[in-house]
Order: C-alpha cells, then structure tokens, then sequence
C-alpha cells in the first residue's frame, strides 16, 4: 500500500475542525487526521508494505523547463538553489515536520527523492513491486498507474478512507472511456488548471476520449493531425496542429516518473511502534496521545 501522504494531510487538515490542538494551543488536526487515517486503512486492508511516499520536491525543475505554467499559480516563493516554497494554510506548514516524526517514531517508511514529487516515488514503486499495489490517493494524476493485469488499483478517498472508491480500468473505462495510461493522455488533451497544464484549446474531458477511442494513444491523434483522410474536424486539427509544442513535452511533464532513484528502505508494515518512547513523547507534547493509542492497536495483527 502506497500513501500519497501530502494528499492524505491536506484532506485531514481540512476534514478534521482546526479546534483540535496541542496542550500549547498549536493547531494538530491534520497530524490526528492522518494519523487515523493511517490506522483505519491498516485495519480495513492488512497490507504486508505501507510506504508514506513524500513530495521532496512538489514542483521539480524538469517539469517546470518543459512546462513553465507548471503548478506557478501555487508558488508562494521561488528559491534559486531548492524546492520553491508552496502555499500552504499557516496552520498546515508547522503541522508537517511532526506528521515525518510520527511516522518515524511508529516505524512506517516514509519515502522522498530531491527532485521528485510524491507520485513519482509512487510509479517507481508501483514499477518495481511484484505483488499487488493498492495506491491511496486523492490526486485523480495516479489513474495512469492502474493495471489490472498486475493488481494495481486506485483507492481514492471518497468520504475520508472508511469509503474509498476502488479505481481499476472496468471504472476508468466506465468514467473516462480510457484505461490507465490512456488517462495520462486525457489529462494532458483536456489540461488540468490545478496543475498549471493548459491542455488543448477546445479540448475538453468527452472530446480527448472520443480522440483517443478513435486514434488509440496520442502518438495515434498526432498521426491523425497529419492524415488528410483521417475524421479530424478542420478545427480539431488546426488546434492541434498549432498546440505540436506543447503535445511535444506534456506527455513527460503529466506521467509519472517509474525511474526515481529510490533510497535503501525497509517498507514491511510494523506490527508495533518501532520507537515506544518516541511514540509517547509525541503524544505527550503534542496531545496525540488518543490518536497515538488508535494507530498501535491497528498495527497489531
């Protein structure tokens, strides 16, 4: 089981009352949100691996040279030398580095590559497993990772994780008209706001899927741009003629990289909390101590 962990934290930040704090007053409602979160997927799925896979990097250069556009309305600050700083609710920022503690403490992997984002350590391990892959994830991005063929599935949080939406490509094809990769190439056709990808003008979600029913893939769509037999409208093909640039570096920026160079790391799903004393302080400081005992009891086995 892989965690889209930042995915996971923005939605506990904002479905858990920001009344939840430390003795000190310090908002923790997205660490308790997390937290049980974690322990209800342990309880409802026993996964033999758990991996808190982590954005090191949430806007990588290589993406941003190919797409400039790329997640920059999200910037709060651009640096020369690391990750440019996102926005970030002021009281989600602080709530992070005790999010990595706790998953410390407890033993639970947690995963992240300078350069990389969160879902690329996810299709690099999705790449590299040999059994079932359940990914956890509210970023729609990862439906290009589902695969039947090798168990690889899309647990997507419908009402937290209690009710999850499990996406594997009878739903993908029922909703979207594509299969797993062929998401990747919708995604890019129709763009996506939320990530800074203009897309194709005039190209909306029902329009690439009929393309790609159509012409198979996006190398099929592009052949068919250069077709003068093919069913294209005139002004389909003007449009996508003149958006060649972009159709020539999206398919990079939009799929996810299965080439990170990973560190050494043991995924086995802990049985109990790897660091007891660590767990207690934790919960001590910062008022966990309800959410701490929930997570070691859905640890047993």
């Amino acid at each position: 089981m892989l965690l889209d962990t930042a995915s996971l934290y923005y939605r506990a930040y904002f479905g858990v009352p920001d009344s939840v704090k430390a003795p000190d007053g310090t908002p923790v409602n997205a660490v308790r949100g997390l937290l049980d979160m974690i322990g209800r997927l342990v309880q409802d799925h026993r996964p033999d691996d758990l991996v808190a896979c982590m954005d090191a990097d949430w806007r990588p250069h290589w993406r941003v040279e190919l797409i400039p556009s790329y997640k920059a309305h999200r910037v709060a600050q651009e640096t020369e030398t690391g990750p440019d700083v996102e926005e970030t609710p002021d009281t989600l920022a602080p709530q992070v580095p005790v999010i990595e503690a706790a998953l410390d403490a407890f033993g639970i992997a947690r995963v992240g590559v300078a350069g990389y984002e969160a879902d690329d350590v996810i299709g690099t391990l999705t790449a590299r497993a040999t059994g079932p892959v359940d990914i956890v994830t509210g970023d729609r991005d990862l439906y290009q990772l589902v695969d039947d063929a090798r168990a690889r599935r899309v647990l997507y949080p419908i009402k937290g994780v209690g009710t999850l939406q499990v996406t594997d490509e009878a739903w993908l094809r029922e909703k979207y008209g594509v299969d797993g990769p062929g998401y990747a190439d919708l995604a890019l056709l129709r763009g996506d706001p939320s990530d800074g990808l203009p897309g194709v003008p005039g190209i909306g979600e029902k329009t690439a899927a009929k393309l790609l029913d159509a012409y198979g893939d996006l190398a099929g769509i592009i052949a068919a741009v250069g077709d003068p037999k093919s069913k294209l409208t005139p002004t389909q093909r003007k449009r996508l003629d003149e958006s060649r640039p972009y159709l020539a570096v999206a398919p990079k920026v939009v799929q996810v990289a299965t080439d990170a160079p990973l560190p050494a790391f043991d995924p086995t799903l802990p049985h109990a909390p790897a660091h007891p004393e660590m767990v207690d302080a934790l919960a001590h400081r910062w008022g966990l101590g309800g959410a701490m005992s929930r997570l070691s009891s859905a640890l047993r086995p």
